[in-house]
């Protein structure tokens, strides 16, 4: 596996990556190519989430242990889109980046959605998914401690988590219709979704109240006994 020896260019990348360089890639691929670039919009953001991955990796053993855990939890997410309804994918995402690190939550976010999309549908939304979910494991991961020792606030964050996977969805809505970004359009598809919001976010609680305690000590015990 590559690594990045420089501790210094780890903690650039960590920040450069999520909140520049691939929002930058969304938006390019929807504002400037008009979508059509979906294909090529997803496989940057598949790499550079590769890229955060290594950054987060201390050592090449604990690096390969930590990807075949990741690789785990995205097949879960990946199954647990089948599901009707009530979906694990955001609760899954969360879970690996409040136990393996927000490197390790962003990457099972994006590659949940663009693997799962193999079987619903690749298109301009797998981007805005990637990204999405890919944030919400990488703030679960900076969370760490806090969503680990309150279950509160990990119920919140997760009904968060819903709501802004949505407002972030909302925004490819009004790209797909308008070919172009409107505010009024964009409070229109914030409304028109609320029934789903709250589906999202209640799922997430739901997901939580249920499954939170013994996956986050499932995947800790794991963590420690190989040393990830």
């Amino acid at each position: 596996m590559i690594s990045i020896k420089s501790e210094k260019a780890k903690k650039i990348l960590s920040v450069l990556l999520p909140c520049i360089l691939m929002p930058f890639v969304v938006i390019f691929g929807s504002f400037y190519a008009n979508g059509k670039s979906y294909a090529l919009s997803s496989l940057i953001l598949t790499l550079l989430s590769l890229v955060l991955f290594i950054c987060g990796i201390e050592s090449k053993n604990t690096g390969t242990r930590r990807l075949v855990i990741v690789a785990v939890m995205v097949a879960l997410s990946a199954v647990g889109r089948l599901i009707p309804i009530f979906k694990p994918v955001t609760f899954l995402v969360v879970i690996t980046g409040m136990t393996l690190g927000p490197q390790a939550g962003f990457l099972t976010g994006a590659f949940s959605a663009v693997i799962s999309n193999i079987s619903f549908g690749q298109g301009p939304w797998t981007p805005f998914q990637m990204f999405a979910w890919g944030m919400l494991g990488f703030i679960a991961g900076l969370m760490e401690k806090p969503l680990n020792k309150n279950k509160a606030l990990l119920i919140t964050y997760l009904a968060f988590a819903g709501v802004f996977y949505s407002l972030i969805m909302d925004i490819w809505t009004v790209l797909w219709y308008q070919q172009g970004f409107q505010i009024e359009m964009y409070k229109a598809a914030i409304v028109s979704a609320i029934p789903y919001t709250i589906v999202y976010a209640v799922s997430n609680v739901i997901f939580a109240l249920l499954l939170a305690k013994p996956m986050c000590e499932k995947l800790i015990r794991i963590k420690v006994k190989y040393g990830v």
